[in-house]
């Protein structure tokens, strides 16, 4: 990887109700994400966290129908859109430090202005392909990929002028262990190739990745990848807020993320929902930064 890599913080709590979230980008830098990649041999360039709005704790948890915090979601997205997209003009492989899973609606926007086909892979206990009306907590963190598919809030998924962001034949979900109805439905309907966690105990993380390689470079011109850290086993990342039990290993994902790098297809990348406030000493802050690590290349010899 030759290009600069460019650290984008973004501490965005709105797509979901609890405090701490917004920290994530912070903990991670605390963690020693520029040193570590520093360490690898790449040229790192710390942009520092985009703006935000306020946050006031009768906003974050009030009782409300619809899309909750919906037009403070709308700016910060477009912010980071703008953000992202002006990264890839530099020439810069951009990282977007989160913060909760709705950041992606800007991030992968901002990324999709710059591809013909470009691919997601969505690393993530959840789905995250929930309209409104099916929602069952108006949180939009659990939309983000329906959005960027070209559904739910029109106003969102025509973020930048153009929609969908990327087709449902060009995702791939992976450790998928908590999906809504809806969702299941979805997935069903247009085929999206999903490993549940049961798929990767059956044929082991490799052969995951080695398929969805496959699967993608063949359809694709970029791709996209947007890491949740409750993609991992609680045990591993207890600094989360939507906890699913029965995740996949710290060595798994480590393993995954270096099978990725290897194959010189990702363009761009997220890692979200890491909350220091759920979290312990930092842990999960630390193995966010440890996961960055074997993305970008580090190897013990």
């Amino acid at each position: 990887m030759n290009k600069k890599i460019e650290l984008i913080g973004a501490p965005v709590l709105f797509g979901q109700r609890k405090f701490g979230v917004d920290f994530g980008p912070d903990a991670i830098r605390y963690a020693g994400v520029v040193e570590r990649l520093q360490r690898i041999g790449h040229e790192v360039l710390d942009s520092g966290n985009i703006s935000v709005p306020k946050v006031s704790v009768e906003k974050l948890q009030a009782e409300t129908s619809g899309l909750r915090n919906y037009e403070e979601i709308f700016s910060y997205n477009k912010t980071l859109m703008e953000k992202v997209s002006e990264s890839i003009t530099q020439g810069h492989f951009p990282v977007v430090l989160g913060g909760d899973h709705s950041l992606a609606i800007g991030s992968v926007s901002g990324v999709s202005a710059h591809y013909d086909q470009l691919g997601v892979i969505w690393y993530d206990a959840h789905g995250d392909l929930n309209i409104p009306e099916e929602s069952p907590s108006g949180n939009v963190h659990g939309m983000s990929l329906r959005i960027l598919a070209g559904e739910g809030d029109e106003q969102l998924a025509q973020l930048g002028g153009m929609s969908p962001k990327v087709s449902p034949d060009r995702i791939v979900l992976i450790g998928m262990r908590d999906l809504d109805y809806g969702e299941r439905q979805y997935i069903k309907k247009h085929g999206i190739k999903t490993y549940t966690m049961a798929d990767i105990d059956a044929l082991g993380i490799k052969t995951v990745i080695q398929e969805t390689i496959v699967y993608l470079k063949e359809r694709t011109d970029g791709i996209h990848l947007s890491l949740d850290v409750d993609a991992l086993d609680p045990n591993e990342t207890p600094g989360t807020g939507t906890k699913v039990s029965g995740g996949l290993t710290y060595r798994e994902s480590h393993f995954a993320l270096e099978l990725l790098q290897q194959s010189g297809l990702i363009t761009s990348l997220d890692v979200v929902e890491v909350n220091p406030l759920l979290d312990n000493g930092n842990h999960t802050a630390e193995q966010a930064v440890a996961l960055l690590g074997s993305f970008f290349g580090e190897t013990l010899l």
